[in-house]
């Protein structure tokens, strides 16, 4: 009895982001939303709802000693993704990946979405006293998406005229939802607070981030067809790398430990949300198969509507 309240709570959760992501995929499927609707919508959020988010959210809700106490957590996230990485060499033979996508193919597999998809998840089940958590994972998968994923797309798509830029991957580390949670966290530690009337505007503008996540998902679902979907076995790659081999790794690291439980929650969650939407984006920057990737991304966000309530469940189990 007490696992099905806690997957119809979880379920609860799922639902209520499920009914935007419908209602967006229905109106793109009627024609209201084109491409380049959602294009805009993608950098609405990321570069105006979600830093105004952060900023209000972290001053408005935390406090020093709270946040000083999350920064060695980045450790959990960063190791995880590193040994995903280190494993996606043997298993790109395995799930026998085309040559042309081993470097696409192994960001998708270690990187996840955690803005546009993990955020709403962890905000409808756990509130907003998830968010410290859910920013330190997003931070350590921002830092190895822009350096060590970039990379690796690259190479797909320039060979060996691909080079790592440090100065590149700190201008896109620096993005705006990364400054407003530095700005949010700067406030906390120097106790300042912003005047209430930009405070209200900042918490207007933030309260667009998850039904706008939400419509993006469901605009790219919406432009997605049935007769694009070819199974295959390195797609299968990558959904056991998304679903199965980052929740159980980060798992392992985590359940030993003396940590708090949320914490410990968060983390599974955000280890095991869909491939990045930014990487179809990266791979049309550079050459890349941007086609591979949208697909990719696409049947990872579908799977993740059946996997997150079942993981729900699991993770709301763990002591």
């Amino acid at each position: 009895m007490k696992t099905l309240t806690i997957f119809l709570h979880s379920l609860s959760g799922v639902i209520v982001i499920l009914v935007m992501i419908v209602l967006a995929w229905a109106l793109t499927r009627k024609g209201w939303f084109s491409e380049d609707y959602a294009k805009i919508t993608a950098r609405l959020v990321t570069q105006v709802a979600l830093p105004a988010y952060m900023v209000v959210t972290i001053s408005g809700q935390f406090h020093k000693q709270q946040l000083l106490s999350l920064l060695p957590d980045l450790r959990f996230p960063l190791i995880s993704m590193l040994v995903l990485f280190a494993l996606s060499f043997p298993l790109a033979h395995v799930f026998r990946v085309q040559a042309q996508h081993h470097g696409l193919w192994r960001s998708m597999f270690f990187n996840s979405n955690t803005v546009f998809i993990g955020l709403p998840i962890n905000m409808a089940l756990f509130g907003s006293r998830s968010l410290p958590d859910v920013l330190v994972y997003y931070m350590a998968n921002t830092f190895l998406f822009w350096t060590l994923g970039v990379y690796l797309i690259k190479r797909d798509g320039l060979g060996e005229d691909a080079h790592f830029s440090l100065w590149g991957a700190l201008k896109k580390l620096f993005s705006p939802p990364l400054l407003g949670f530095i700005l949010g966290v700067i406030l906390v530690l120097l106790e300042w607070h912003l005047p209430q009337w930009l405070m209200s505007d900042l918490s207007y503008v933030g309260g667009l981030t998850i039904p706008l996540s939400m419509f993006f998902i469901g605009m790219t679902l919406g432009r997605f067809h049935l007769s694009q979907l070819r199974a295959s076995w390195d797609m299968l790659g990558i959904l056991a790398g998304r679903f199965l081999f980052a929740p159980a790794l980060m798992f392992l690291l985590v359940a030993p430990i003396q940590a708090p439980l949320l914490l410990k929650q968060v983390f599974v969650l955000q280890s095991a949300m869909p491939v990045m939407t930014n990487a179809p984006v990266v791979a049309k920057l550079y050459g890349a198969d941007a086609d591979y990737a949208a697909l990719m991304v696409t049947v990872s966000t579908l799977l993740s509507m059946l996997v997150i309530p079942i993981l729900m469940v699991i993770v709301q189990q763990m002591h």
